[in-house]
């Protein structure tokens, strides 16, 4: 597959909006059909998916082949493993499946021509927090991004759904601990909304560092409200939109994006459609022309 210059953005569907029962060919062609870029390939913490990291070669080649005939590259990869077996952990097993997650998972996008790796910013998840975890966490991302630099992979960090990692201004104080030029950030624009944060101020503070971002809706958390971080179709909830892409243009934005939905029945492409239409007109208003035409 050639690269093509192009005046709008690239646009790639988070594989989860599908239902997982597609094969890889289905989900190729819808993603076509629907008019995305690239797919964002996820690697969590279930075995099924964890799996992959494993792919023998003949797998990943058919693989390739396919993403070629469709015109549809896995771009990126969201690894979400880590929630599950965090660097952060007090278990040194835990965390040296941690590190081996990394290498397989580099190893795997170096092979599928993956260009960026999105990493949970999880210290831990199902443990108590403390300044231990947080300590092992920044080695673990020192040791992930030198891991990175040998194979040319990217590494991006999500900005989370929880506390520890909710905005990209606790990433650039992580940043200054991890300096390397393959350790930048991917912004889920809904997490950051989701916990009151300026989406406008985040993005403009780490202007510099943004490799990748997740276009998601979301709704805020309040004193008598949790928030609620996924399964919302995009235009439900409270992310300020225009805000959004207002902010993108000011800095100039030209990096990929990803929609970020869930398929949770029947209505899943038709869903997908409707969110893509709706973020190209706000875009629009926004005066964003990279966002790509419906």
């Amino acid at each position: 597959m050639m690269f093509h210059s192009q005046s709008k953005s690239r646009l790639g569907l988070y594989e989860k909006a599908m239902p997982a029962s597609l094969s890889w060919e289905e989900k190729l062609t819808h993603a076509r059909s629907l008019g995305f870029d690239f797919i964002e390939i996820s690697v969590d913490e279930t075995a099924e998916r964890r799996a992959r990291l494993d792919w023998d070669e003949t797998t990943i080649r058919t693989l390739q082949l396919q993403c070629s005939d469709h015109h549809m590259p896995l771009q990126s990869l969201c690894l979400s493993a880590h929630r599950k077996y965090p660097f952060g952990s007090e278990d040194p097993q835990i965390r040296q499946e941690a590190h081996q997650i990394m290498e397989k998972a580099i190893a795997l996008a170096y092979r599928l021509g993956i260009r960026t790796i999105q990493l949970a910013g999880y210290d831990v998840y199902y443990e108590a927090q403390s300044e231990k975890t947080h300590q092992r966490f920044i080695e673990g991302m020192q040791w992930a991004a030198r891991l990175a630099e040998q194979a040319g992979v990217m590494l991006a960090v999500e900005i989370m759904d929880t506390p520890y990692l909710n905005s990209l201004t606790k990433f650039e104080v992580l940043k200054r601990e991890v300096p390397s030029p393959f350790f930048m950030a991917y912004p889920d624009v809904g997490n950051i909304s989701g916990w009151n944060h300026d989406v406008s101020t985040e993005l403009q503070l780490a202007r510099d560092h943004l490799v990748q971002i997740h276009l998601k809706d979301t709704l805020k958390v309040n004193d008598n409200f949790p928030g609620q971080f996924r399964d919302l179709l995009i235009g439900e909830g409270e992310v300020d939109f225009l805000s959004v892409f207002s902010t993108l243009e000011k800095i100039n934005y030209s990096a990929p994006m990803v929609i970020e939905m869930w398929a949770q029945d029947e209505h899943w492409y038709q869903n997908i459609e409707i969110a893509k239409q709706r973020l190209a007109t706000v875009a629009r208003q926004a005066g964003f022309l990279r966002f790509p035409d419906i």
